[in-house]
């Protein structure tokens, strides 16, 4: 009986960690601007954004871990310190619906704003997490709070994929 009531438990454990890390909400639309573009360009595909959850990566923990993988950046990489000084520059802009509330009864929400700059040349993608200073940081921290933001890192390749078929159809 004591092994049934602790398996119980230790499964019971599992599963409110896991909810924590889906609690927040899903990314719904992420929207890209730049004096580079005639008009705003919009990615709403479930199959994509799925990839580029506002609350995966760092900042985010599971039974003790940080999360080491997702949003749009290639966390590995770590802190990027001199990024190129000759990049394109976008504004994009994560839009959320909250888990605590009926999907359908919701509207997006903007969520998480970030920099993303592309590099001409050899097509690498910079994130910038928006600083104490930095006019984004209240709306992001409020979102999540990374513990890196006022730095620039690496996009993910999933990320950068996505942002090329987005821009250059």
């Amino acid at each position: 009986m004591k092994r049934v009531v602790s398996a119980f438990f230790c499964l019971l454990i599992v599963c409110a960690a896991t909810a924590v890390v889906f609690a927040k909400g899903t990314t719904t639309r992420i929207t890209i601007t730049g004096v580079q573009l005639q008009n705003p360009i919009e990615i709403s595909d479930p199959a994509i954004l799925k990839n580029f959850n506002v609350w995966s990566g760092a900042g985010t923990f599971l039974n003790g871990r940080e999360g080491s993988e997702g949003f749009i950046v290639d966390w590995a990489s770590g802190v990027v310190a001199d990024p190129p000084i000759q990049l394109r520059t976008f504004k994009v802009s994560f839009y959320v619906r909250y888990a605590n509330r009926p999907f359908n009864e919701q509207t997006d929400q903007l969520a998480y704003i970030v920099s993303y700059a592309v590099d001409s040349e050899t097509g690498q993608g910079y994130v910038y997490l928006p600083g104490k200073s930095d006019e984004f940081y209240g709306l992001n921290t409020k979102a999540i709070h990374r513990g890196r933001e006022g730095n620039w890192f690496l996009a993910s390749a999933a990320w950068q994929s996505a942002f090329k078929n987005a821009v250059h159809g």
